[in-house]
């Protein structure tokens, strides 16, 4: 992901626009905004043509309704890949600020699930636990391959009747720093 592209994508709706329009979904705003019904509609449309005009999202076609143009827009993978560089060039401040909109959205999906009349957490599935385990630079490295190993046939789901869209958000950061060499004599 390019920095621009982190700093279009570092607002909470327009994450959340992106996380509806996965799985080569083609979305109108109106859809978006249904699929987002705590977001007012002119800050929906507002933020899809920030993500139009930043290369995120791409008008996928264009047909007239009652005398206006409706248009179906999709997502550019291309524009979202997570780059390394870009990453290693924030700063503290912007991993924090990147961090709470992360956390912000997963707050507002969570809380658009349960507002949801037909919201049940246990039949669902729906699962938040945190585990604090010791892993050495390796071991890491090695945990986040098999991760992604997992998860990466996943991603590529298209949206079917029979299934239901989730959200999934692996962290990783030390809540410890290693001891000094001291400590460990």
């Amino acid at each position: 992901m390019h920095v621009e592209s982190l700093e279009l994508l570092a607002h909470p709706v327009r994450l959340r626009i992106v996380h509806a329009m996965r799985g080569g979904r083609e979305l109108t705003t109106a859809q978006l905004c249904a699929r987002i019904p705590d977001a007012s509609k002119a800050m929906v449309y507002r933020h899809v043509d920030v993500l139009t005009a930043g290369g995120i999202l791409e008008v996928a076609g264009e047909r007239r309704v009652r005398g206006a143009v409706e248009r179906r827009y999709r997502l550019r993978l291309d524009r979202i890949v997570v780059d390394a560089d870009a990453v290693a060039a924030l700063s503290p401040d912007d991993h924090r600020r990147v961090f709470a909109t992360s956390m912000a959205v997963l707050a507002a999906e969570f809380n658009a699930y349960l507002d949801r009349e037909n919201s049940d957490p246990a039949a669902d599935l729906v699962g938040y636990r945190q585990h604090a385990v010791w892993l050495d630079r390796g071991e890491l490295e090695q945990m986040i391959g098999d991760l992604r190993r997992v998860l990466l046939p996943w991603l590529s789901n298209e949206p079917a009747p029979d299934r239901t869209q989730y959200l999934l958000s692996p962290i990783f950061f030390p809540i410890e720093q290693p001891p000094a060499e001291s400590e460990t004599d």
